[in-house]
């Protein structure tokens, strides 16, 4: 607190007007208002960029992002209604019944505020079987214990998970940085970043739950603990599968029996952890979800509407379906490439072949929700790709498609988004050039985005 009380003027101003934006977005914001979301988000944004240009130490960035977390703390997320999904799935373990086996849609009623939360979640994902996997199911769960019929209190516990999840990933990024002899405040690029903030504790989506995991696996890894970071790998992907991707890249740091191992022990321990939901309906019900996802759903892409556009010319009808059976292999196909041809041995190869992989995979796919950012965004700490940093801006134009009372995404600004992003991602990766026209001023050290 001493030092906060000896900020100089900058770090004053960006503070306030930061908590302002924080504020005016948890309790005076609706989806519906993008000028004022992408106003406000802005604001938090510049917020952020003065408070990394200015020199504050540790201990001070950390109770900042601790502030301005807890803004959100006691309110409904108002900027995106996924949270319901999250709850009613909870509710229904804490009931004794398996959320893979019942849609909300037919049975709305079937536990306390049932009806309410369906009208929440919406009929789009009231009408799929849930495709979230059994660790994220338990923090569904544990808000259930505490709050059973009540809504907010179940926010707040989410909330409080989450949180703890972000300063789970400051701990372990800021000691994998350390190990590599890299700046320890470069993990507030992603800690303190207003979208993160936004996305996983205002809007209660728990890719931050999987990062921490997936950033103490790594941690573990580079310490070679391997048989733990394997075991802390699975629960990782126990919450998104997205860590999936992964795995080949793992190849060449562990040769080929550690890797073999590897594998094995992630793969026992997911399915130990899907067995209390084990039945003969959960893989059908399961995979459902998950081709539904690749094969129907279409959100901020980029390549894919270019493809898709094609297909209206050539047959004369949207092609989603064809696109999401070849996409899985065309994203393997890379996923091996970087596997083989990197030299994923040495950490900054192996981080950039990460960012590439996830990035290549957002690139091609059908859906990229806000959220998404948040992977790319947490590898590209230990990297010096900053592509990511630029995005995760630009991916709040995407809330534009809430704008009209029916849903219409903004193919300008889908544009304007992607020649920004794609335009750094060559200019970074395929030219393998250093972007040096911006930098953060970090206490004794100098963190150049270059």
């Amino acid at each position: 607190m001493k030092n906060i009380l000896k900020l100089n003027n900058p770090s004053i101003f960006a503070i306030l007007f930061s908590l302002i934006a924080y504020i005016s977005l948890a309790y005076f914001t609706v989806r519906e208002d993008f000028p004022q979301v992408i106003g406000l988000y802005s604001v938090a944004f510049l917020g952020f960029l003065v408070l990394m240009k200015q020199k504050l130490d540790f201990k001070t960035l950390v109770l900042l992002a601790i502030i301005f977390r807890l803004v959100f703390l006691p309110v409904i997320p108002n900027l995106s209604n996924d949270f319901y999904r999250f709850i009613w799935d909870g509710r229904m373990i804490y009931n004794g019944w398996n959320p893979y086996l019942i849609l909300p849609e037919n049975n709305p009623d079937l536990i306390v505020e049932g009806s309410q939360l369906y009208a929440g979640m919406g009929s789009m994902n009231g009408s799929h079987f849930t495709c979230y996997p059994p660790v994220n199911q338990f923090a569904f769960f544990i808000p259930s214990i505490f709050f059973s019929e009540n809504l907010l209190g179940s926010t707040i516990v989410m909330r409080i998970l989450i949180i703890l999840a972000d300063l789970g990933t400051l701990y372990f990024g800021k000691k994998l940085l350390e190990h590599f002899n890299l700046s320890p405040k470069s993990i507030f690029l992603y800690i303190l970043n207003p979208f993160l903030i936004i996305e996983m504790t205002g809007n209660l989506h728990f890719e931050g739950v999987m990062l921490f995991l997936l950033v103490w696996s790594l941690y573990l890894l580079f310490k070679n603990k391997w048989q733990l970071s394997a075991v802390v790998f699975a629960l990782s992907v126990s919450v998104k599968l997205i860590p999936l991707l992964f795995l080949p890249l793992f190849f060449r740091k562990l040769k080929f029996k550690k890797s073999f191992f590897f594998y094995c022990i992630v793969g026992l321990t997911s399915v130990v952890l899907f067995l209390p939901f084990v039945s003969t309906e959960l893989y059908d019900n399961f995979m459902k979800s998950i081709h539904l996802y690749f094969q129907n759903f279409e959100f901020n892409a980029s390549i894919y509407y270019i493809i898709r556009e094609i297909g209206y010319h050539q047959v004369g009808y949207n092609i989603i379906q064809t696109v999401g059976k070849i996409t899985p292999f065309i994203i393997l196909t890379i996923v091996l490439l970087l596997t083989f041809i990197r030299k994923n041995e040495k950490h900054i190869i192996l981080f950039q072949s990460m960012v590439i992989a996830v990035c290549s995979y957002y690139f091609i796919g059908s859906v990229i929700h806000p959220w998404y950012i948040a992977v790319p965004l947490v590898l590209s700490v230990f990297t010096n790709y900053k592509f990511p940093l630029v995005w995760s801006f630009l991916i709040m134009l995407s809330y534009i498609a809430y704008s009209n009372n029916v849903y219409q995404e903004n193919y300008w600004l889908i544009g304007f988004e992607y020649t920004i992003v794609y335009g750094l991602f060559i200019y970074e990766v395929i030219l393998n050039k250093k972007i040096t026209w911006f930098s953060f001023e970090e206490g004794n050290s100098k963190l150049s985005i270059k």
